[in-house]
């Protein structure tokens, strides 16, 4: 075999050894990127899906306006919870940003 490796050019083996790890080094980063942003945006709908179902449950009795005090006051419980998922999410996207 004259004149070593003919592979992407010919070229040193140790050079293609190298660019092979960088394309796989790359190649990770960008799987992980792909990743985390895939659980952001699963954290962004399970806090919208269970916002939802957690008003879904409620059975407002009375006027209109004893209704919505009662809707008024689940969010004041609920929305505290889906912030903190949606930050949560939000923190894990700027962190890879």
């Amino acid at each position: 075999m004259e004149g070593g490796f003919n592979l992407f050019g010919g070229g040193d083996p140790e050079e293609f050894l190298r660019a092979m790890q960088e394309a796989m080094e790359r190649a990770g980063e960008q799987q992980a990127e792909v990743q985390t942003k895939h659980f952001a945006q699963e954290t962004l709908d399970t806090a919208v899906e269970l916002t939802a179902a957690a008003l879904g449950q409620i059975a407002a009795e009375g006027s209109v306006d004893e209704q919505a005090m009662a809707l008024r006051d689940a969010m004041r419980v609920l929305f505290p919870e889906a912030v903190a998922l949606v930050s949560a999410a939000r923190q894990g996207l700027m962190r890879d940003a």
